[in-house]
């Protein structure tokens, strides 16, 4: 038997050169297994009480989990302080507690978070090293198309049903500044809000999205949330206890590509913090509040590029832009769109997260869909009341009107010779604008109008002159020829009384050459603490082994209130990137960040840039011991996929309890312990002998295995070896003979 097991084996595992090669099939099984349910819990008096629940998604081997910020990161809704994650152990069956977990990475804004696997129910500890759970590949979101089918999976209620999986097709993408044209991905298929946070895939089982959609639970406690618990302890669960936020129907799902910043800081144990305190409160000035509704055609740098009215046949884009004020991450913003008087979820988006800034433009629309001829109304909602709506047809006969268009903003030489254009300008007394203007008459009346933080600065309205030029220049000048002040600046230009373009830029940093320089001195360093660091020497390579680096930069004329960002990325990669309004004084020194290691901050090359807007200001690269990452084999997918039955050789019947270990290629079987470092891989049979591996095996690569059941002679063999021509997936079929 043990010969014939031999020769098995060997056609089994040796690679087929008659074989034909074929992609990774989609892989349902093993998604169901990496998806699990999350609880929020909070312990009230001796007991755990549920506040918030959800699906996520293990996308690591160790128990990463990747989900939503709303029902994991503690906030007004779901105030719980523990987060219990519960599994399937098959299939046909509900989610059972099985681990705690904590929030490594989040960000409210865009409702991200990824949790990490740390105790068991016990309390017992778990060492990431020692986990090796079913996990799915993260997909690249740009990759999918219009009317791509995907396939979503979570869980479809509280928890008494098993892992689900919806069919869908990809029916739209809306822009957002936060992440660009596909800020979101929308589906035609409605699924539960349960679902929230769970997974979406591509047709090769790689995770491209994350259903996403925030409850908002006071206003129809019936639709979005449940009683879980006797919270009041009456002996009774009803409407007397309290309500677990739950969300409605999801159509619009969160692109893995905004995932990847925070599974990358996730993956390799790293985080920043920013030390340097902040001397500045900038308080709200009132509630969450929307204004100033505009469409146009596109966008260009954030910005409308023309103000329309009403749009032709066969537009297939369309942008709406509007004014926020007193907005933070836990608002919850929503857009209804409707068409000739009817929803249409295609162009609408469910309740969300707010992903900018405290006040400032904002735009929302989608391009390279064509939008049907009629009437479409837009309604803004925050935390579920509606704000503002404003009202576009498509469609009607386009006549030849006069248009402004395209405003650019620099700063002329004495010469009249443009040394500093865009967005992001520097403190000078003068600054010009230039626009594009089409069949406008002369004597039309025109007028422009400028503002310093939405403050009128100057207005003026003449008739229309111009020399048959395409393009149109104003200025603005300093109070009595000194600087123009640092801030937020905008200008609008009317047609006849209406609004036909507007733009915003900004005046931050003196200029240096032909560039403003808002940031200066930006170094990295090593130093005992942040005192130390402030008078260390700006430091290029650093040594392993390193837990902490310091960031510092100085900074000169940035107005409170200006958004920036922070970017860091690790060989080329981002794990980092906030967008913040200034919250210091106008001009400062060492203004300190930290970058963190927890387990030592890995080698590779790290990159720290700082922007305005879209404007790079400043950036600096340093490298940590090699200066390259080391390479995870566990960080994709792919391989061969093995599936396998154990049976009895005499009764063929499955066998329960079989563990099937696939050692790596650093080890054989003479060398093997059963230490957790010399596993590749491992697996246990079902009830009915049926095994997955959870890592695909790799290619040209050898392994060993062990197989081993209580009363069963054990299986040891080295050198198994797959390839690209090896049958993917491999289903095999070993009998074990009784010893």
């Amino acid at each position: 038997m043990w010969r014939k097991f031999i020769l098995l084996i060997g056609i089994w595992l040796i690679p087929l050169s008659t074989g034909i090669a074929q992609d990774v099939t989609f892989d349902l099984d093993r998604i169901r297994r990496s998806t699990v349910f999350i609880l929020q819990t909070q312990t009230i008096g001796d007991r755990p009480i549920v506040t918030c629940i959800g699906s996520g998604t293990l996308v690591s081997r160790s128990g990463l989990i990747a989900t939503n910020a709303h029902h994991t990161v503690a906030n007004n809704d779901c105030p719980g302080d523990r987060i219990v994650i519960a599994l399937s152990s098959s299939n046909n069956q509900p989610p059972i507690p099985a681990y705690y977990a904590e929030v490594i990475q989040a960000d409210e804004g865009l409702d991200l978070a990824v949790l990490q696997i740390t105790q068991e129910l016990n309390g017992r500890a778990i060492p990431a090293d020692e986990l090796t759970l079913p996990f799915v590949p993260l997909g690249d979101s740009t990759t999918v198309n219009l009317d791509d089918t995907i396939t979503i999976v979570g869980y479809p209620d509280a928890g008494n049903q098993p892992v689900v999986s919806i069919r869908g097709t990809i029916s739209s993408f809306v822009a957002e500044p936060s992440q660009g044209n596909r800020s979101w991905i929308k589906t035609d298929t409605n699924v539960p809000g349960t679902i929230s946070g769970g997974g979406v895939y591509n047709n090769r089982g790689e995770l491209i999205g994350i259903p996403t959609t925030v409850p908002v639970v006071p206003l129809v406690p019936d639709a979005t949330c449940l009683q879980l618990d006797d919270t009041n302890n009456d002996g009774l669960i009803n409407r007397s206890d309290r309500c677990v936020p739950i969300g409605i129907l999801i159509n619009a799902l969160r692109p893995s590509n905004a995932l990847r910043p925070l599974l990358r800081s996730a993956s390799l144990g790293i985080s920043i913090e920013t030390l340097t305190t902040t001397n500045l409160q900038l308080e709200a000035d009132g509630d969450p509040s929307f204004s100033r509704l505009l469409f146009s055609p596109s966008e260009t740098e954030g910005m409308p590029t023309t103000i329309a009215a009403s749009l032709p046949t066969g537009t297939d884009s369309l942008y709406l832009f509007f004014d926020y004020r007193n907005m933070t991450p836990d608002t919850i913003y929503e857009l209804r769109v409707t068409f000739n008087g009817r929803p249409s979820p295609q162009f609408s988006l469910p309740p969300v997260r707010w992903s900018g800034g405290r006040s400032g433009l904002w735009y929302i629309g989608s391009r390279g869909l064509v939008w049907p001829n009629g009437e479409y109304q837009f309604t803004l909602l925050i935390n579920g009341l509606a704000s503002q709506t404003k009202s576009i047809v498509i469609g009607l006969p386009q006549e030849q009107t006069a248009i402004f268009s395209d405003i650019s903003f620099g700063v002329e030489s004495l010469d009249g010779q443009f040394f500093a254009f865009g967005n992001v300008l520097p403190l000078e007394n003068i600054v010009t604008a230039r626009f594009v203007h089409r069949n406008v008459t002369p004597g039309t009346p025109w007028a422009q109008i400028w503002y310093y933080n939405d403050t009128i600065i100057l207005q003026n309205e003449i008739p229309w002159e111009n020399p048959g030029l395409d393009t149109q220049l104003i200025r603005i000048t300093g109070d009595a020829g000194a600087p123009l002040l640092p801030g937020r600046y905008r200008l609008e230009l009317y047609l006849d009384g209406l609004l036909a373009a507007t733009s915003d830029f900004v005046i931050a940093g003196l200029r240096e050459g032909s560039e403003p320089k808002p940031f200066q001195n930006v170094r990295l360093t090593a130093a005992g603490n942040p005192a130390a660091a402030a008078e260390a020497r700006p430091i290029s390579t650093f040594p392993s082994g390193l837990s902490n680096i310091y960031a510092l930069f100085n900074w000169e004329q940035i107005s409170p209130g200006t958004l920036w960002t922070m970017r860091w990325s690790v060989d080329g990669i981002v794990f980092y990137q906030r967008t913040t309004p200034w919250d210091n004084e106008i001009s400062g020194r060492n203004y300190i960040i930290q970058l963190i290691g927890k387990r030592g901050i890995p080698d590779g090359t790290y990159r720290l840039d700082i922007l305005i807007g879209d404007k790079l200001i400043e950036s600096v690269e340093v490298s940590v011991g090699i200066g390259q990452l080391p390479i995870d084999r566990f960080a994709e997918l792919s391989g061969v996929q093995l599936n396998g039955l154990i049976i009895d050789a005499e009764t063929r019947e499955g066998i329960a309890g079989v563990t099937v270990v696939i050692i790596s290629e650093d080890y054989s079987v003479a060398d093997f312990t059963w230490d957790q470092s010399q596993i590749y891989t491992l697996a246990t049979t079902d009830r009915n002998g049926r095994f997955q591996l959870d890592l695909p095996l790799q290619f040209d690569t050898p392994y060993s295995v062990v197989i081993e059941a209580d009363g069963y002679l054990p299986i040891r063999q080295d050198g198994i070896i797959v390839d690209e021509e090896t049958e993917n997936p491999l289903n095999i079929v070993l009998p074990l003979s009784k010893d």
